[in-house]
C-alpha cells in the first residue's frame, strides 16, 4: 500500500507541475462536483425492481417524499452548465485571438462531446436487439434503453447552447429566465397547452450558461453578485414551493403531475441560480484546496473521462442489477421496492459496487472521449503535457 501511495503522489506531482500557472483549478473542481453529483444522485433515485415481474424504473423520492432535499444536493445540471457557458465563451475569444475560424471551434468542441456517444449507441442497439431477440419483454427493454438515452437530452441542449455561444454570450441571464416564467404562467396560470414547456428546456439551461458566460467577462469578480444570486434564489425557490405549488423534488419523480426537471420550470431555474451563487462563492476555497498535488490530480483525471463517466453511469448500474437477477431471490437496495429506510441503506451499500462497474466502463470506452487521442485543450491536455515526467509512474499504478 505505501508503495501503491508513492506511485501515485508520483503521478499526482507530474500532473501538478505540468499544469499551466494561469488554470483556474477552481472550474475544474466544480465541473467535476457537478458530474459527481449527477451520477450520485441518479444511482440514489433510480430504482429497477421486479414488482411488475419485468425491470421496472421507479424512484424512492415516489414512495419517501421527504426524501426531496437529497435533490437538492444531487441535481448539479445548473452548475455544469455555469462552468459550460464560462469555458466556452473564454475557449471562444481565445480562438478568435489565435485567428481560428468558428468552424474549427465549435468542431472540436462538439467533437469532445458527441465522440463518446457513438460507442453507448452503438452497444446498446446490439444489447437491446439480443434481449428481444432471446425473448426479453418489450417493457424491460424499453426502461432499460430510456434509462441509457435520458442523459443524451442534456448532451443535444449543452451542444446547441456551445454552439451558439457566440450569440449566447452577449445575452443578459434575465432574458431566458423572463422566458422561464413567462412559459410557467402560460403552462400553470393560464391553463395553457403543455408542450409551451419543452421552450424551457432551451431557455432554462441557457440562465446557468449565460450566467458563466457573464462571469468569463468579469461580471463575479467580487463576491457581491454571487451573494445576490444564492439568496435571490434560494427565496425564490422557497416561495415558488411553499406557495406557488411546485414540487420540492428537483427531479422528476415517476406518476407525479408535475417534474421540476422535465420540462425545467421556474423553480428548477430558481434553484439553479442558487447553485450557481454557491459555486461562485466557493472559487477561493476551493482554488485552495485545488493546490495540492493529490487534489488536483483527482479532478483533473475526472475531468479528462467526464463525459464517458456521465453516459456509463447507468449502464454501469443496469449492468449490476442485472446480474443481480442470478442471486435466488431478490436483493435489497437492488430490486426491491424503494419504499423503506432499510432499501435506502442497502443501496448506499451498493454504491461502491456501481462504481467498481463504472470504473470497468471506463477503463473499456475512456479513449472514444479523446479520439484515440489527448485532446488539445481541458484537462487532457494537461495530462499528455505531463507525460515526461508522470508516464512511469501512471504505467505502474495501472499495473498495481
Amino acid at each position: 500500500m505505501r508503495k501503491l501511495r508513492a506511485r501515485w503522489s508520483g503521478l499526482a506531482e507530474g500532473i501538478d507541475a505540468a499544469t499551466p500557472a494561469d488554470r483556474d483549478r477552481a472550474v475544474d473542481a466544480l465541473r467535476t462536483f457537478a458530474i459527481l453529483g449527477v451520477v450520485l444522485g441518479h444511482w440514489l433515485v433510480t430504482a429497477l425492481t421486479t414488482a411488475d415481474g419485468g425491470l421496472s424504473n421507479t424512484s424512492p423520492l415516489a414512495h419517501m417524499s421527504w426524501l426531496a432535499p437529497v435533490s437538492w444536493v444531487f441535481q448539479t445540471l445548473a452548475v455544469f452548465f455555469l462552468v459550460g457557458g464560462r469555458v466556452a465563451a473564454r475557449g471562444y475569444a481565445s480562438a478568435r485571438e489565435r485567428g481560428d475560424s468558428y468552424r474549427a471551434w465549435v468542431g472540436q468542441r462538439l467533437g469532445r462531446l458527441f465522440r463518446p456517444v457513438a460507442a453507448v449507441l452503438t452497444l446498446w442497439t446490439v444489447v437491446a436487439g439480443g434481449m428481444l431477440i432471446g425473448g426479453v419483454e418489450l417493457n424491460t427493454v424499453q426502461t432499460l434503453v430510456k434509462l441509457v438515452l435520458s442523459p443524451l437530452w442534456f448532451l443535444l441542449v449543452f451542444a446547441a447552447l456551445t454552439a451558439a455561444t457566440p450569440l449566447v454570450s452577449r445575452l443578459n441571464p434575465v432574458w431566458p429566465l423572463a422566458v422561464v416564467a413567462g412559459v410557467d404562467l402560460c403552462r400553470f396560470g393560464l391553463a395553457g397547452p403543455e408542450w409551451t414547456g419543452w421552450v424551457n428546456v432551451a431557455a432554462g439551461w441557457m440562465v446557468p450558461y449565460t450566467l458563466g458566460a457573464a462571469w468569463s467577462h468579469g461580471a463575479f469578480a467580487r463576491r457581491g453578485p454571487a451573494l445576490l444570486l444564492l439568496t435571490a434564489g434560494a427565496f425564490a425557490t422557497a416561495a415558488l414551493i411553499l406557495w406557488g405549488g411546485y414540487p420540492a423534488s428537483m427531479v422528476g419523480v415517476p406518476g407525479a403531475a408535475v417534474s421540476n426537471l422535465n420540462p425545467p420550470t421556474l423553480a428548477a431555474v430558481a434553484f439553479g441560480l442558487t447553485q450557481c451563487g454557491l459555486a461562485l462563492l466557493l472559487r477561493e476555497p476551493l482554488a485552495r484546496a485545488m493546490r495540492c498535488p493529490a487534489a488536483w490530480a483527482k479532478v483533473a483525471l475526472v475531468n479528462l473521462s467526464a463525459m464517458t463517466i456521465f453516459l456509463w453511469h447507468q449502464t454501469a448500474m443496469m449492468a449490476v442489477t442485472a446480474l443481480g437477477l442470478l442471486a435466488p431471490a431478490d436483493l435489497p437496495g437492488l430490486h426491491t421496492v424503494p419504499g423503506s429506510v432499510e432499501w435506502l441503506a442497502a443501496r448506499l451499500l451498493w454504491l461502491p459496487v456501481f462504481a467498481l462497474a463504472l470504473t470497468v466502463c471506463w477503463v473499456a470506452f475512456r479513449t472514444y472521449e479523446g479520439g484515440g487521442r489527448p485532446v488539445p485543450e481541458g484537462p487532457s491536455r494537461i495530462v499528455a503535457r505531463s507525460h515526461d515526467r508522470a508516464t512511469a509512474a501512471s504505467k505502474e499504478i495501472t499495473h498495481a
